[in-house]
């Protein structure tokens, strides 16, 4: 069988979840100035979501809304044969949506653990057997990039499901690489503190950020470059680039929001 690589149209389709604002966002617009059309995804954040795709078609690119709860499993299902309807095609997948709720091991439950594993497992894994599907149709070769977290390097007890949630993604990451391979890559991206939070304010943010051992936090353009790297690099598959000015080489007992630092 002879398969097409990812650049076989001159603008290949990449679905971007959790799309609309943040990190997604910005890995949304990169991929949009460096030849890829998209498929935006979002969930309640509709109006930033065609915030987002007006943005994107201002650089040239096309781009398509799609509003799915990942807390459905059918809707999950559904999202990459509606793509493919709408759009035409899809070669690559990028899981940036997640959910992320504080608890630890007095607050923790099973309901808490179920809701990160809806929303930040699951989904991954159903439309990377959708994704397969689809390119083994057309004889294609594509790619997925799963966000995942720097603190999985160095666990901490702080919010214990949402870590259980990306440390199974992590590993789903390795397990699909192998079992969708040579279809479809399946690489991870572990970001590092990039955004301020409820509990970590702009001066926090950058107090702690200062404290890594560059000096700085991880540029949202960084990790979105390490991700397009990803999309692109045909020899790479089940590996994880940690884009976190090397917090990972300084493991904490704490979660950042509850560092001596952010509270100083």
């Amino acid at each position: 069988m002879v398969f097409s690589q990812v650049n076989e149209a001159a603008r290949p389709l990449a679905l971007v979840t959790g799309a609309a604002r943040r990190l997604g966002r910005v890995i949304a617009l990169d991929l949009a100035r460096h030849g890829w059309d998209l498929a935006l995804h979002c969930r309640w954040s509709l109006d930033e979501a065609e915030e987002t795709a007006r943005d994107v078609r201002a650089l040239g690119a096309r781009a398509e809304v799609f509003v799915v709860d990942f807390a459905q499993a059918q809707a999950c299902e559904a999202l990459v044969p509606d793509v493919v309807q709408r759009c035409g095609r899809l070669d690559a997948v990028v899981n940036n949506a997640s959910f992320f709720e504080h608890d630890d091991l007095a607050t923790f439950s099973v309901a808490a653990m179920e809701r990160h594993w809806r929303v930040n497992t699951a989904p991954a894994i159903l439309m990377a057997r959708s994704l397969f599907d689809h390119l083994t149709a057309r004889h294609a070769r594509g790619c997925i990039v799963n966000l995942l977290d720097q603190k999985l390097a160095h666990p901490n007890p702080d919010y214990l499901s949402y870590t259980l949630s990306k440390a199974a993604l992590a590993s789903a990451t390795l397990m699909l690489a192998r079992a969708l391979a040579p279809t479809v890559r399946v690489c991870g991206v572990s970001p590092g503190l990039t955004f301020d939070s409820p509990l970590i304010d702009t001066p926090t943010l950058q107090r702690l950020q200062a404290g890594t051992p560059l000096h700085q936090g991880s540029d949202p353009a960084d990790v979105a470059a390490a991700v397009r790297f990803l999309l692109l690099n045909q020899s790479t598959t089940g590996v994880d680039l940690v884009v976190d000015a090397g917090s990972h080489l300084e493991p904490g007992s704490r979660d950042f929001a509850f560092s001596g630092l952010a509270h100083d």
